[in-house]
């Protein structure tokens, strides 16, 4: 009897120490201030993103500047400010190589690192369904004015869906890319590694310049629009949904000029805003200075901060 009764004390004791941390931990999640966490992954994931889009916006570039490949001839080595060009043709695949040389011509950051572009021989990319190979080679991006940094490395495809060259889009009006890949690491300033998925969609138009429309296709778990998704710095997975297109236009230098992603993670989601000034109001393009994005973190529990972020 003696047993009975101590082994039943034992049992209660093991429940009651359970059920007090889960509900020690479940109170810490609920009081957590995510406002820090958030704000950090949401600059890590708008510096990436629009990372790929200016790699996307050079590559463009040239490959509709290379006779071999387009049958348009150009002076390549004037197209991108900060980086020198070399071309093969002759091989397959054909290649361009852009190798970024850390000057600070474009005001904001400096880039150093190799970009390889590699594209199969017979394959024209003003064609419908031409895709490309886009390999990082150490690609590190240094922002100007904190001295922060984000290096990435692997392979991404961009195919031309719809066909056509950007040069003719005023007569084409809509031309449609796709971004997509499983294995993009990233390395954060304070040296954590971690490896993105990638799925976006780049709608470009004609409207007193070049307008790009950006939004997430993938989808899971019932949840669509998907466009970044792994872990962020802190070890948190994570998704990027564009629950808002994102737009860039050439005459504000293709900056997210406004749009709305949500990221989400088991402990919080983050709804993000561009295009705003420094007091959280949309703005058109601030010129040389920042546009500010409002990050609206949302807890479990219901408790929420908003953060404003300059890019």
């Amino acid at each position: 009897m003696k047993t009975r009764i101590l082994s039943l004390a034992l049992a209660t004791f093991a429940f009651s120490f359970l059920f007090t941390a889960c509900q020690k931990e479940a109170s810490n999640i609920n009081t957590t201030d995510f406002t820090d966490e958030s704000s950090t992954h949401s600059d890590d994931q708008s510096r990436f993103s629009g990372e790929v889009d200016a790699v996307a916006n050079d590559a463009n570039i040239l490959l509709e500047s290379t006779a071999g490949i387009t049958g348009r001839p150009g002076d390549l080595n004037s197209l991108i400010c900060d980086a020198d060009i070399t071309v093969d043709t002759a091989a397959n695949p054909r290649t361009i190589t852009i190798t970024y040389n850390g000057s600070n011509c474009l005001g904001n950051r400096t880039r150093t690192g190799v970009i390889v572009i590699s594209m199969a021989q017979g394959v024209r990319w003003s064609q419908a369904g031409a895709a490309i190979s886009i390999t990082y080679q150490n690609y590190k991006v240094t922002r100007t004015r904190d001295n922060k940094s984000i290096i990435i490395n692997g392979t991404h495809t961009l195919t031309n869906v719809s066909g056509g060259l950007l040069i003719n889009l005023p007569v084409l009006n809509t031309i449609t890319h796709t971004i997509t890949s499983s294995n993009m690491s990233v390395t954060f300033d304070n040296g954590t590694q971690r490896t993105w998925q990638v799925a976006r969609q780049r709608v470009y138009t004609f409207s007193n310049g070049v307008n790009v429309t950006i939004s997430g296709t993938h989808a899971k778990g019932g949840v669509t629009g998907i466009a970044e998704w792994g872990q962020n710095r802190f070890g948190r997975p994570f998704t990027t949904v564009i629950a808002e297109p994102i737009v860039l236009k050439s005459d504000c230098s293709f900056r997210a000029g406004s749009g709305k992603v949500v990221h989400t993670t088991a402990s919080y989601n983050a709804a993000v805003t561009f295009g705003l000034d420094a007091t959280g109001t949309a703005t058109t393009c601030p010129g040389a200075g920042n546009y500010y994005m409002k990050i609206v973190w949302t807890g479990p529990a219901g408790n929420s901060h908003t953060a404003l972020l300059p890019y």
